[in-house]
């Protein structure tokens, strides 16, 4: 099998090749353009799940992916959401940019690092379905949520205030991840390879590894950080930003 090796102790991460199951771009794993409702996210990751074969590491990303977006709308905090019209396209540009870069990974083209360290191990044995959930959160939020808040912000003309109702929306939506996440973790790792990492802990210890909530944190301060700078400035950050949640999610994967 041909691909690319990438340097963990103990690891070798390999690109699948061009049979492998969600094979070439015009496979149909993913839609054309980009869903513009919830609604029509949802029913993009319920397609990507089908499709997905239960050796692809992807699958265990796109299903955690799933179950906590349907999850956090299916509960607002008090039963509303105090400005959901943003949360809303805030939340339909989010997922764009995971299916934007799953789009251009199986076209062949340039991927963003945080990404790539994903992609590159969807078909490495031995990782459990867990890390595979866990790395892709690491490259949606490290690398993606930043992007889609400011693009949120420019399309709806709003900076989020300190304290202000976006904000105020964004620290409850961390707080039913932070409840959210180990259930869905465990929900995950229900097949012999996963009951094996809840008996020796990997769950408990890969969320102190990778805190949901505190990615999400920082990518808003990120994201405020970027919109001080100029436009030379701001690519070198998000570089930066994009080659360390890289390297992160590597570790994500070899945890043992």
């Amino acid at each position: 099998m041909s691909g690319i090796l990438l340097a963990i102790p103990g690891r070798q991460f390999i690109n699948p090749p061009s049979s492998s199951p969600s094979g070439p771009p015009g496979d149909g794993l993913v839609a054309a353009t980009n869903p513009a409702t919830i609604a029509d996210v949802i029913a993009e990751m319920q397609s990507i799940d089908a499709l997905l074969p239960d050796n692809d590491g992807l699958k265990w990303f796109n299903r955690l992916y799933l179950m906590v977006t349907d999850q956090v709308r299916s509960n607002p905090p008090g039963g509303a959401w105090q400005n959901p019209a943003w949360l809303d396209h805030l939340d339909v540009v989010f997922a764009g940019l995971y299916f934007d870069a799953l789009r251009a990974s199986l076209a062949g083209a340039k991927t963003p690092a945080s990404w790539t360290a994903v992609f590159q191990a969807r078909f490495t044995p031995d990782i459990d379905r867990i890390q595979f959930a866990l790395a892709g959160m690491n490259a949606h939020i490290n690398h993606d949520l930043s992007l889609a808040l400011l693009k949120t912000s420019a399309d709806m003309n709003v900076v989020p205030a300190p304290d202000g109702p976006e904000y105020r929306d964004y620290q409850s939506v961390n707080n039913l991840l932070g409840a959210v996440m180990p259930s869905a973790l465990n929900m995950l790792a229900g097949d012999a390879l996963g009951l094996l990492a809840q008996d020796t802990g990997k769950v408990g210890r890969l969320l102190a590894f990778w805190n949901i909530c505190s990615a999400r944190n920082l990518a808003w301060d990120f994201a405020d950080h970027l919109r001080d700078l100029d436009g030379p400035a701001q690519t070198t950050a998000l570089a930066m930003q994009d080659a360390l949640t890289g390297a992160l999610g590597r570790a994500i994967l070899a945890q043992v």
